[in-house]
Order: C-alpha cells, then structure tokens, then sequence
C-alpha cells in the first residue's frame, strides 16, 4: 500500500505546485513509483508536464464526480515511474457538486483507493483554500508537508492551516500528520532567509519537522514550466533541482528513522 501525501498551503505563491512537481519527480528519479494528483483548477502540474489542459477528455473532475473510472484518467509522464492525474479549470465547480454528496469527505480517499497500491507515493498538489476540496484531500491523506516561503508574514495563515488539520482528524476521525516544513523561495545573499527560519524554529519549538533542505529562490525553478518540463529534467544542475533532489532524499531518511528536529541553520 502506498502513501499518500498532500504539498498543502492556503496561502498563494509559496511554491506548492513546483514543490509537488519537482519532489514527486525527484522521487521517481529515486526509483519511487509516484502518481501527482491534480486537485488545483488552474492546472499548473498537468501543464508542467507538457499536457494542454484545454485538450483532455477527462481529468479528475470527471473521476470525482463518477462519470469515469479513474485508471482511466491516469497519465503516464515522460519520467519512468511516474504519472499524473490531470486536472483542468472544469475542477473549479467539483466543490457545488461534493457539497450535495453524502459523506462528501470520503470522495477523493475513496477514489485514490482503488489505485493506492499501484504507487510508493501518491503526491496531491492543493488549491490555495481552506475549501471542500482541502478537507477532501486532508481525509485522504496519510501525511502533509507544508511549503512556506521566505518572506515576513510567511506564517501567516498556518495557525488556520493547522487547526483545520486537527479538526479533520478529530471530527472526521482521519490523522494527517505533518511530516514536515519545508523553506521554499530562499535567498542565500540576504539575512532574511535565516530570519524566517528562526521564526519557524520558535513558533513550532519542536512540536514540527522542519527540513534540513531548502528551496532557493531559483529562476530555472520559474522557467521550467513553460518548457512544459519539471526543474529537475529541464536543468538537473540547476539549484533549484538539486534542492528538490536533496529534499527526497531526506524525506526517504526520514521515512526509515524516528523523526528529528534540525538545529542548524541553512547558510
């Protein structure tokens, strides 16, 4: 049986999308069997792929609502070992449509079911929102990884990130515990980056995995997607890509082993 995981963040610009892309990527590159799901109606994971979003016949709209067995909306990417469920801007009314469902809740989790043990990792690329679709993804998730970028103000929002979490678990009896945060949009030249991640050491004081791994501010990271690639095909060299590469490899040490709190500081 496979893990499934959900890159989850409500607030906008902190590199949700290409950390599910490039890490789920990574993994593969690792020999890891990954399916990246979809679930943002602005489809920039099926588009960092080389797919026309405007072009497909089914995506996971269409699974979601039943219309369709989702082993067959299920692309296999030019990656070995890895595959994406497509999404396209038709995704923007599934939540109208969940809300009038019975146990709406259980949708994606029951969907992901049928194909879970196809794949080590089934990475889910969320909507910036705190909607029907994240709670949704929460249930059936196994675990979340958080990107937040390094900016001031980077942890506003993730006290509601948080609690919606707990309410999940707790209300919908479904745990989704945090594997870990991840720094995202660094830049080694200035002293910010080293102040947010001060600032997350102390507002987590332990309580949450922060990665050893950061993702630098990179502009290959921001120009791969229009060469319709992830980072890590498009330039394997590039920092960003070896970010993302380091980060796989310490979330597998970290699936091997009790997990540990970083002390240092990136540089």
């Amino acid at each position: 049986m496979g893990e499934t995981l959900a890159i989850i963040n409500q607030k906008g610009g902190c590199g949700k999308t290409t950390t599910a892309v490039n890490f789920g990527t990574s993994l593969a590159l690792l020999g890891k069997t990954v399916l990246i799901v979809d679930l943002d109606p602005q489809a920039n994971a099926t588009t960092s792929f080389g797919i026309n979003k405007l072009k497909l016949e089914n995506t996971i709209y269409n699974a979601l609502n039943g219309e369709i067995n989702v082993e067959k909306v299920i692309k296999p990417t030019f990656v070995k070992n890895l595959f994406i469920l497509p999404s396209n801007i038709e995704l923007s009314g599934i939540e109208v449509e969940l809300n009038n469902k019975k146990n709406f809740h259980n949708t994606l989790k029951d969907l992901l079911s049928s194909v879970k043990d196809l794949f080590n990792y089934i990475i889910i690329d969320v909507p910036p929102s705190l909607g029907v679709i994240t709670v949704n993804t929460l249930v059936a998730a196994d675990g979340v990884i958080i990107p937040i970028q390094a900016e001031y103000y980077a942890l506003e929002g993730v006290a509601d990130l948080i609690n919606t979490i707990k309410l999940v678990e707790e209300r919908l009896k479904s745990p989704s515990p945090i594997k870990g945060i991840i720094l995202t949009l660094y830049d080694s030249r200035t002293i910010l980056g080293r102040e947010v991640y001060k600032e997350l050491k102390a507002y987590f004081n332990g309580k949450e995995h922060i990665f050893d791994s950061v993702i630098p501010r990179n502009i290959k990271l921001a120009e791969a997607p229009s060469h319709g690639l992830p980072c890590i095909i498009f330039d394997k060299e590039s920092r960003g890509s070896k970010a993302y590469m380091k980060l796989a490899k310490e979330f597998l040490k970290l699936e091997n082993q009790d997990d540990q709190s970083v002390d240092n500081v990136p540089g």
